[in-house]
């Protein structure tokens, strides 16, 4: 009996594994590639290092003591300009033993030689890069970023990776770039975390910001500097860049991640005890990082957001301008649709300020998730003055006119080349719930209609924004329904509807919590009894416009 467990249970670990690949398989596939290409570069970096069996070159000089034995492991002939030959097997510098020129020139040529690999160091960076690697592979994995992780994102932070890490490998095998210090000048990190804040978001940013530090401390011969410079330089720039709404604004923030790059610097030429008055070069090359990081992220930025297709910051403030030609268009061919997404755009906002998601993303998505009924637009009470069309239809072709609106948004939205988030918020916004007003009409015709045949396509909300787009978008519509919207009567209604899409397990795959519906239920009440509120009735009000209206049918 427990063979049979054990072997079950060997089996569903095999098949948990099997299921995992496939899901993933595209991630681990870049992760090989990406390791492989790390490794190349790592590789190329060990054969024009100046090292030799484990130790660097710069570690022995003329006159020293040696305490290590090191033994050539192949020959080499001379050349023009090293006319020293080394032979294989021969004892270079002995342990004990003071080193001579000869041997400092034997040291020399083998640390500059090619065909003199430090594999032990090569391996040593391998294992380090692939710990690296995995340690950013599991973080992409359990991190909640609140969104469906695509593989563009990880392939843009391995594109990046691999920039900082060439540089900052290579940087230091010039003159100008040759000290821990200095090399800070030609690492473009802020840049890149720059733009990754500005197209997926601060965790995203963080996430990368670590891995840039760590890949540039091996990269720089685990230099301490380089590394803590990066980590500070990085992180001061996700918060500077988070709360900027506008593209003219990274001009201001490039002055201050300027200042601060030189401010960083000080600061640790003060705790390391360095000299600061000779490091005028690198304070001036630090700043031009600073300042050019931000002044580029404005030029890479807008290619990115086409090319990425990301729902940033910028891009939605673009959006969200309601004189774009679709949403004119919308105002004035299905002016009902139009007027009531503004609405929903107002409780979705207010609804996700207050359980701190995306505020923005919710508005500017509610402002689209209808475009679908622009071209029927006839055919959604919102729009029709009087006339119903649905009088004159069946059910079944009522509903297919009806669900048919979400397919179509996504069609426009696919054609107007909306961030992918938008697309999977008109999606869903509906769910897979049943229009119930259909339903019933049919059902009392034919009590063997199944639920299924007239409910959406789409998949339940799968993001905390999708679902309160979604709920946002029922109480508007119900509650334009109420009679003597009140308080009391707008809270319990509210609350209501919003069960009513917990019962139909519309919110199973999005994370709301129970705090954050009770947030959002508090939200819906203000904003609509704001909107409902009474006005105070002047006196004989009604008695004057009987009469306006009595004239105006006379004339």
């Amino acid at each position: 009996m427990k063979k049979k467990e054990a072997k079950a249970s060997s089996n569903q670990f095999f098949d948990d594994i099997g299921d995992y690949i496939k899901k993933k398989y595209p991630f681990l596939i870049l992760f090989i590639v990406g390791f492989l290409t790390i490794s190349a570069i790592n590789f190329l970096k060990i054969c024009t290092a100046q090292s030799v069996a484990s130790f660097v070159l710069n570690d022995f000089e003329i006159g020293q003591i040696s305490d290590t034995t090191i033994i050539a492991s192949r020959s080499l002939q001379p050349t023009e300009g090293e006319p020293i030959s080394i032979v294989k097997g021969e004892k270079i510098i002995r342990k004990g033993f003071v080193i001579d020129e000869d041997g400092y020139a034997k040291l020399s040529k083998m640390a500059s030689s090619p065909e003199y690999i430090d594999y032990r160091v090569f391996a040593d960076n391998e294992i380090f890069l692939l710990v690296l690697g995995i340690f950013w592979f599991i973080l992409f994995s359990i991190i909640p970023f609140g969104r469906k992780i695509e593989l563009k994102e990880p392939l843009l932070h391995f594109v990046f990776f691999l920039l900082v890490y060439t540089i900052a490998a290579f940087g230091q095998k010039f003159e100008y770039f040759s000290s821990p210090y200095s090399i800070c000048v030609i690492i473009p990190s802020c840049l890149f975390i720059m733009l990754v804040v500005i197209l997926y978001g601060q965790l995203s940013a963080i996430l990368l910001s670590f891995i840039f530090s760590i890949g540039v401390f091996q990269a720089t011969n685990w230099g301490i500097f380089p590394f803590l410079f990066t980590l500070a330089t990085t992180f001061s720039a996700i918060v500077i860049v988070r709360q900027l709404e506008r593209r003219l604004d990274l001009v201001f923030a490039s002055i201050m991640l300027s200042i601060l790059d030189m401010l960083f610097l000080m600061m640790f030429k003060v705790i390391f005890n360095e000299s600061i008055g000779e490091a005028k070069f690198i304070f001036i090359g630090v700043a031009l990082n600073g300042f050019f990081s931000g002044i580029l992220t404005i030029g890479f930025m807008t290619p990115l957001e086409i090319l990425m297709n990301t729902a940033s910051v910028f891009r939605l403030m673009d959006l969200s301008d309601l004189n774009n030609p679709l949403l004119r268009n919308m105002c004035v061919n299905a002016n009902g649709t139009y007027q009531h997404s503004l609405m929903v755009a107002q409780l979705a906002e207010a609804a996700c300020k207050s359980i701190g998601t995306n505020a923005l993303l919710a508005r500017v998505a509610s402002y689209y998730h209808d475009i679908g009924k622009i071209d029927q637009s006839e055919y959604f009470v919102e729009n029709q003055r009087g006339v119903n069309k649905h009088d004159d239809l069946n059910p079944s072709l009522s509903v297919s006119i009806i669900r048919s609106h979400v397919k179509k948004g996504i069609e426009k939205a696919h054609q107007l080349h909306l961030p992918e988030q938008i697309v999977t918020i008109i999606s869903e916004h509906h769910g897979n719930s049943v229009i119930s007003f259909f339903y019933t009409e049919a059902k009392s015709k034919d009590p063997t209609l199944k639920p299924e045949d007239f409910s959406y396509s789409g998949n339940p909300p799968s993001t905390k924004v999708s679902a309160v787009v979604m709920l946002a978008d029922t109480v508007e519509a119900a509650c334009r329904t109420l009679e003597n919207p009140s308080v009391i009567r707008l809270e319990k209604f509210i609350h209501f509807l919003i069960n009513a899409k917990i019962e139909a397990k519309q919110l199973d795959n999005c994370n709301l919590t129970f705090r954050d519906i009770s947030k959002i239920k508090e939200a819906f009440v203000q904003i609509l009894v704001g909107f409902y509120h009474s006005r105070i009735e002047y006196p004989d009000q009604n008695q004057t416009i009987d009469k306006i209206i009595r004239d105006e049918n006379e004339k």
